[in-house]
């Protein structure tokens, strides 16, 4: 195979310099905390609604959370937030609407393939190894606490 000629190394340098994105970091990251922020002034006014209805604190975490969850299934359902998060970046994946999102966009992207193979395998795509492992970590280090409390480390 013959070398390339400098003209070409040249035209596919300038060919790639085109094609490869410019990212602004100070404007990205501005757009991640304010996406971020808006999302945490939205769990904070449902976390405060609920705690201003009588629900103790953490009742209204929990109503807190579920509402977000919903919010951000109904989102991606929408199509309302992969534009969120194209603008928000690492702002939108506040851990949980940014985890129910990850759970929400395999199965709608495959509910094409059917209600079992689609929707009901590919909703695991994601959120399948973080409780995998999730749980596998609890099981782990409460193994470890364990022992530590048996040998009267702890």
């Amino acid at each position: 195979m013959a070398a390339m000629s400098e003209e070409q190394k040249k035209a596919y340098q300038d060919y790639v310099k085109q094609k490869t994105p410019v990212h602004n970091l100070p404007m990205n990251m501005a757009k991640a905390f304010v996406t971020g922020g808006v999302i945490c002034v939205i769990g904070q006014g449902i976390l405060n609604y609920c705690e201003k209805l009588g629900l103790d604190k953490d009742i209204s975490a929990g109503w807190c959370a579920m509402i977000l969850v919903f919010l951000s299934a109904l989102f991606t359902g929408l199509n309302i937030y992969p534009r969120i998060a194209k603008w928000g970046g690492a702002g939108a994946l506040v851990p949980i609407t940014g985890f129910a999102n990850s759970v929400t966009a395999p199965a709608i992207e495959y509910k094409k393939e059917g209600q079992v193979m689609g929707i009901g395998c590919k909703i695991f795509t994601i959120a399948g190894p973080v409780i995998l492992y999730g749980i596998f970590t609890s099981w782990v280090l409460g193994l470890i606490y364990w022992v530590l409390t048996k040998v009267g480390v702890m």
